[in-house]
């Protein structure tokens, strides 16, 4: 049985299956009608104090892991998560979006979007593993933001972070759909019920998805471990696979093919790049399992990089295979390398494909179980959402609540959204907090409270405002004009003069312990202005919906979410100054 550290040792352990309002809203504010109505009298004032509050990284990996009353299992190492880091990341992205952008946006220059897309995401895993590294706590990105910006811009991480978690398991459990009818060579849609009284997009009803994510949740949930062990199995056959089409359709290359090769220009290899960047999305899942690594600072390095450049190539040799089997306009959307193979004359392999994508997409399911639901348990741990979902189950080791919160609501959205709504959204999510990724830790590098002097803390506040607004000028102006230069003369030498000035400016008042990211402020700001760039790539209607998404977000923190943390943040407070309290008295009175 796991521990069940910070528990008092004679009070009974309480069942893991309960469900009273006290597992739910145990916070003052919510104890009764009148206390509610006190605490949203107070909304402003609670605003205020958790813009400026910032957590701390024993907070993150000590304190809060309590909420959960028992500790998840430390039973993973370096070569876990490399297999994990393909388990999680190579699924429905290369074997369904590499067609899909191909034939709609970049042409054969596909190879180019996922080479641009790859370099951005690997900007983004150095930052990450930093964090996970000095951090090694369940709620990556969150418990990092928490530290160095803030719970508020923490809470928009959150809720950005769990629309990913459930759109990405849509998204993929219906691509498994695709391939499984592909597999046994039926039109794709024909597992999928038509709702003729529901809007396009949202019309096809898929109960395949939904019997597939309620299978990879419940394994998730078994064991941490066992889970590992599974997706070692899948993700060797996957590789198999991919190896296999690298092969193959090099060996039936029509080079032909790649003309023209830029056949929608620059923009649409950037738009397909930044749709492309759900293919690199699930590396982020390894961040939140370094609470169950054994060794962070050796083994998460090592998973992180090692995974993601292999992945890299293998993305950049599968796409260009692809181009050169067909031509962009003949390029099937539903399952592009299964058809390829068909169209060349290799019947048979299709179903490989078929099969190996199924693999592929298994094992991201399996993955992003894991790591989605030590996302919410962290969140939950803050109080964010309720501390229900932060229990880890004693015997098992794994967090059921979350899990099944995860499971559960991909279904709903899977079992009525198509791939293409869901893929730009996912992307838009996923782009915004990794650029907040990266500026924490430009912040955790240049600002330590009560070391960094005030002029320090306004010249790196300064340097920021000019990297993020040149970015996201650069990423305007290539949206708006393609064509055009006159503004890169200006947004360019900005974004060049803040990094350099915060470079020579400024000193880092924090290194890291064990493992950093090289070359800052360069690296960290490069991750800025790539990802901001490929933001701007993406179509109107994507931020239409990420703004809809993150209003609803905003409307429940004010109601709910606010308070909750507010509540907890002073409880924690008062605790703390009790402890240095009775230090205190027992080294005045002595022993």
């Amino acid at each position: 049985m796991a521990s069940t550290k910070g528990n008092d040792e004679h009070e009974p352990q309480r069942s893991y299956w309960r469900c009273s309002k006290q597992d739910f809203f145990p916070e003052e504010s919510f104890q009764s009608w009148h206390n509610y109505g006190s605490a949203l009298s107070q909304t402003w004032l609670r605003f205020k104090d958790r813009v400026s509050t910032r957590s701390d990284d024993a907070t993150e990996t000590e304190v809060l892991k309590k909420q959960s009353e028992n500790e998840m299992k430390k039973c993973l190492n370096w070569w876990d998560l490399i297999w994990f880091g393909f388990g999680a990341v190579i699924g429905a992205g290369i074997f369904v979006l590499t067609g899909q952008e191909a034939h709609n946006h970049a042409g054969a220059a596909i190879v180019l979007s996922y080479a641009a897309s790859g370099i951005s995401a690997m900007l983004s895993v150095f930052c990450y593993t930093e964090f996970a590294v000095e951090v090694p706590a369940a709620g990556g990105s969150f418990a990092y933001l928490r530290i160095e910006l803030g719970d508020f811009v923490a809470f928009i991480a959150a809720g950005n972070i769990l629309l990913e978690c459930v759109l990405g398991g849509a998204a993929v459990s219906r691509s498994w759909t695709s391939y499984f009818t592909s597999l046994l060579n039926r039109p794709k849609d024909l597992f999928r019920i038509k709702a003729h009284h529901l809007k396009d997009g949202y019309n096809l009803l898929d109960p395949i998805a939904v019997v597939v994510l309620l299978t990879a949740g419940t394994i998730a949930m078994i064991s941490t471990r066992k889970t590992s062990l599974l997706n070692w199995i899948a993700s060797a056959i996957n590789t198999a696979v991919i190896i296999f089409v690298i092969i193959a359709g090099f060996l039936h290359a029509d080079t032909s093919n790649l003309k023209p090769f830029l056949p929608y220009g620059a923009k649409g290899v950037f738009q397909a790049s930044a749709i492309l960047y759900f293919a690199y999305g699930g590396f982020e899942s390894l961040a939140t399992m370094a609470e169950e690594t054994k060794n962070p600072p050796k083994d998460i390095p090592i998973g992180l990089i090692g995974s993601m450049t292999v992945i890299i190539v293998v993305y950049c040799l599968m796409a260009l295979s692809l181009s050169m089997m067909q031509k962009y306009t003949d390029i099937d959307t539903g399952a592009a390398f299964s058809i390829a193979f068909e169209k060349v004359g290799m019947n048979w392999a299709k179903y490989v494909v078929a099969f190996g994508a199924l693999k592929g997409m298994t094992t991201v399911l399996l993955v992003g179980r894991l790591g989605q639901a030590r996302y919410i348990v962290h969140i939950a741990r803050s109080h964010m959402i309720p501390p229900w979902f932060a229990l880890v189950h004693p015997k098992t080791g794994t967090p059921i609540n979350a899990t099944l919160l995860i499971t559960i609501t991909s279904a709903c959205v899977a079992f009525f959204t198509s791939l293409d709504v869901l893929s730009s959204l996912i992307s838009v999510s996923t782009l915004f907090v990794f650029v907040l990724i990266s500026t924490a830790l430009l912040v955790r590098r240049y600002y330590v409270r009560g070391v960094t002097t005030k002029e320090n803390q306004l010249k790196l506040v300064t340097f920021l405002f000019l990297i993020v607004g040149s970015s996201i000028g650069t990423s305007a102006y290539w949206g708006l004009r393609p064509n055009g230069w006159i503004g890169y003369t200006v947004t360019v030498p900005v974004w060049f003069f803040s990094t350099l000035g915060m470079s020579f400016f400024l000193t880092q008042q924090r290194k890291p312990r064990f493992w950093g990211v090289p070359l800052v402020p360069w690296l960290p700001s490069c991750s800025i202005a790539t990802t901001v760039f490929l933001m701007g790539s993406l179509e109107y209607d994507a931020f239409v919906r990420f703004a809809i998404c993150t209003l609803v977000m905003l409307v429940y923190y004010v109601f709910f979410g606010l308070h909750s943390t507010y509540d907890m943040a002073h409880l924690q407070e008062k605790v703390q100054n009790i402890n240095v309290d009775h230090k205190e008295t027992a080294r005045i009175e002595g022993p």
